[in-house]
């Protein structure tokens, strides 16, 4: 019987869902992560010798990927020679005893391994299939490399982005790719719910640009509407004004004015509250059209202030406001601390070291810290045992034959 001091044994609403992941990199990782935040048991396929391309990215320490350990936690790692026929063989015995398998390999890969959707289905009916891929299953551009930022520029994303008058730049965030941890999962969550009605699984087709030019959201909108491409704004808005970055003493201020509301708000915090209802501004197309009287009027003030000065003030008024905080600071501020947004977990090969922590809570329910990022090939022998039953002396006959390592 558990103690009333035991700590909770609850994985997350996904316990119970088993997932094979041949993915690689940064699209398809970030898929399975979300899956193992949530819950589900990830079994990682690597290859022989380096396994997942980004354990070689630097820099590392003692030997560990920055990269591979961002994006990697709470999976489980098994290396599996798909050279060879035995080695397919091994995986085919795997997908039977899956829910789910999530590959990120260009079209047709998957297929000429023998591992596809039809054959994998066909052993097992209930199988959800998440093919995420640059461009998707067909289309004239389905055999293309991609990589985020060529991802970035076709989509349209990347032409709204950097500052006004400049050459439009690339996200921070690698957004191109990291919309497959994102559409990736939704279409796996909702075969998972529609197979409790059919019994079956399906293919699901995640194409990265497709999920780019889904992100446009208002913007494309804006575009159809007005016939002409939007352009970058740097960190402004095309149509709410003030709204952006503004100098302050000792560094920058950003300010969010979305509404009218909003508004009178920050004419309050500025000690003007007249100008909420002057003509020229008491509208959100007339401060637009007014953009730069307005960002001069709040510039004027918001520049004879320190940062947190204006912070206090912006928040005493609610107005939207933030400190543009670096990482390390973004990562320890009180919220993020109340958030458990950081949680230190045990590594193999490196011992205690942090991790950013699963970004979904479920109140009255807490998971436990997430297991660190595997080393290459760590839980080989526990997956062939505990999944398919496998003696040591099976095993054994596997690591001999170099199918497993």
């Amino acid at each position: 019987m558990q103690e009333e001091n035991d700590a909770p044994t609850w994985d997350g609403p996904l316990q119970g869902i088993r997932v094979l992941d041949f993915t690689r990199v940064l699209a398809g990782p970030s898929a399975s992560l979300a899956l193992a935040d949530l819950g589900a048991e990830i079994i990682k396929v690597e290859p022989p010798g380096i396994g997942d391309e980004t354990r070689t990215f630097p820099p590392f320490r003692n030997g560990e990927s920055h990269y591979y350990l961002s994006i990697n936690r709470g999976k489980k790692s098994i290396v599996i020679d798909l050279k060879t026929e035995a080695g397919i063989n091994l995986a085919k015995d795997l997908a039977s005893k899956c829910d789910v398998v999530i590959e990120n390999y260009r079209p047709g890969v998957m297929d000429r391994l023998g591992l596809g959707y039809d054959v994998l289905s066909a052993m097992n009916p209930k199988l959800i299939y998440c093919s995420i891929s640059g461009f998707g299953q067909d289309g004239p551009m389905r055999d293309r490399p991609s990589f985020d930022i060529v991802l970035q520029a076709l989509s349209g994303a990347m032409s709204i982005n950097g500052e006004q008058g400049g050459a439009p730049t690339k996200m921070g965030i690698p957004l191109g790719d990291l919309i497959g941890g994102i559409n990736g999962p939704i279409g796996i969550l909702a075969a998972l719910h529609e197979r409790n009605t059919t019994g079956r699984g399906r293919l699901i087709d995640v194409s990265l640009l497709d999920g780019m030019m889904g992100m446009l959201g208002y913007l494309a909108q804006m575009a159809f509407f007005s016939g002409e491409d939007p352009k970058p704004q740097g960190s402004q808005h095309p149509n709410l004004v003030p709204y952006g970055s503004f100098p302050a003493a000792d560094g920058s201020i950003i300010i969010a004015c979305l509404t009218n509301s909003f508004w009178v708000r920050v004419c309050q915090a500025l000690g003007c509250p007249e100008l909420a209802t002057d003509p020229r501004f008491d509208m959100i197309e007339k401060r637009r059209d007014a953009r730069e009287l307005v960002n001069s009027i709040v510039s004027d003030f918001t520049q004879q202030k320190t940062v947190q000065e204006l912070v206090d003030l912006f928040n005493e008024f609610q107005v939207p406001n933030a400190p543009i905080l670096g990482i390390h600071d973004a990562l320890s501020q009180p919220q993020a601390v109340a958030r458990n947004m950081v949680v230190e977990t045990e590594h193999q090969s490196l011992g205690n070291i942090p991790i950013v922590n699963r970004p979904i809570k479920f109140p009255g329910d807490e998971q436990p810290v997430p297991s660190a990022p595997p080393v290459l090939g760590q839980d080989t022998d526990g997956i062939l045992k505990d999944v398919l039953g496998m003696s040591e002396a099976d095993i054994q006959a596997l690591r001999t034959a170099q199918t497993v390592n």
